[in-house]
């Protein structure tokens, strides 16, 4: 009997093999598994081109002017600065990509145009993304990776810490995160309170945070995650745990929001420094990937010191290995962190030996309606 290598072996020489994909793609029992094999190999070789599709409609405001709803592609041609058959070009390829859709005449909000059997409105995902501004965030920034991804073996060959991608993550790869410069954290900082929004909901519908009396969230940021915290257990106190001059931006919008007199802003840098004191949930919401092992072992030895007794430990963040999301650790997140020069996406299992190994039990994981975006592991302090 074929070992399961071996079948593997034999099976990939079959797939290689022109004559048997002709067969494969005509067979009425296979002909669909082909297809679909077909459009995800596709999707494979022409996703760079989807993803600049996205970002030319972002840059031209395009999602947005149609927000209201449709209009004609005369109204768009007035207002966009590309040739007719650029422009044309640009609609049709979105709408391929359900960003975009045709629209019926009736449909126009200009009624005037010369052309109106050719209106255009919101696909399904473009309507999506309007509503997701932490992904339309994502998008403008893929634009630095992507320019690091043009050579990529270059990039991979490079020292870590030397991309465009690593200098806009200043922190990542410095010896002394708390010693870079106030202004250098205001970019990143807005765009992971964008990018925050996305996945506080997910965190707190999996976890029920109301049972505890102080939460503590490490690496924070504005305090976007905290903010939500807020609102779903009013009578918790918060505390907030970064950089000096991210903890400073903290400070100004907990202010702005009223919740001056319930968090606690307390800035350090916990490669060097001890956590704060006196909450009985700690949370590290899409932090420990930033890092690599020896600073997230570190992390966690010192969330485990800063608990007390039956306290627990909340980390939120995309993990490698999740089923039906798996092309997002690795493919994603293990080229993203690997060209932001610091950390990886972990599995759940690695995760669970680093908690047990700082201390933590009844390691659990809770879950979440899209595990694309966040997986939520809970440990509890012995």
């Amino acid at each position: 009997m074929l070992g399961k290598r071996s079948w593997r072996d034999w099976r990939n020489q079959w797939v290689m093999n022109p004559r048997f994909q002709r067969w494969a793609a005509a067979f009425p029992l296979t002909r669909s598994i082909a297809r679909f094999e077909a459009r995800a190999m596709f999707d494979v070789v022409a996703g760079f081109v989807y993803s600049q599709l996205v970002l030319a409609c972002l840059r031209l405001g395009l999602l947005e002017r149609l927000r209201s709803g449709a209009v004609t592609e005369a109204v768009l041609q007035a207002e966009i600065d590309l040739p007719p058959a650029a422009l044309r070009t640009l609609l049709r390829a979105a709408a391929a990509l359900e960003v975009l859709e045709v629209r019926e005449p009736g449909d126009a909000i200009n009624r005037e145009s010369p052309d109106p059997a050719r209106s255009w409105g919101l696909g399904l995902r473009g309507a999506a993304l309007l509503g997701n501004p932490g992904v339309l965030a994502m998008i403008e920034h893929h634009a630095m990776l992507y320019a690091d991804l043009v050579d990529p073996l270059a990039m991979f060959a490079a020292p870590r810490g030397s991309t465009a991608l690593a200098r806009y993550w200043p922190y990542a790869a410095a010896d002394s995160p708390a010693v870079v410069a106030h202004d250098s954290t205001r970019a990143y900082t807005r765009l992971m309170s964008a990018s925050q929004q996305l996945v506080a909901g997910e965190i707190l519908d999996a976890y029920d945070v109301r049972e505890h009396r102080c939460v503590l969230d490490v690496g924070g940021g504005d305090g976007t995650f905290l903010r939500a915290v807020a609102a779903r257990a009013p009578a918790a106190q918060l505390m907030l745990f970064d950089l000096p001059g991210v903890a400073d931006q903290a400070q100004a919008a907990f202010a702005a929001a009223g919740l001056a007199t319930r968090c606690r802003v307390v800035p350090g840098d916990f490669s060097r420094d001890s956590l704060p004191r006196g909450a009985d949930l700690i949370t590290f919401v899409r932090v420990l990937h930033d890092h690599d092992d020896p600073r997230v072992e570190r992390m966690l030895r010192m969330a485990y010191e800063a608990l007390p007794p039956g306290g627990r430990l909340v980390v939120a963040e995309p993990m490698a290995g999740t089923a039906g999301a798996a092309r997002m650790g690795d493919a994603y997140f293990g080229v993203y962190l690997w060209a932001m020069g610091s950390g990886r996406p972990r599995t759940i299992a690695e995760l669970t030996e680093m908690l047990s190994a700082a201390g933590f039990s009844r390691v659990r994981r809770r879950p979440t309606r899209i595990p694309l975006q966040t997986s939520v592991l809970v440990a509890e302090r012995k």
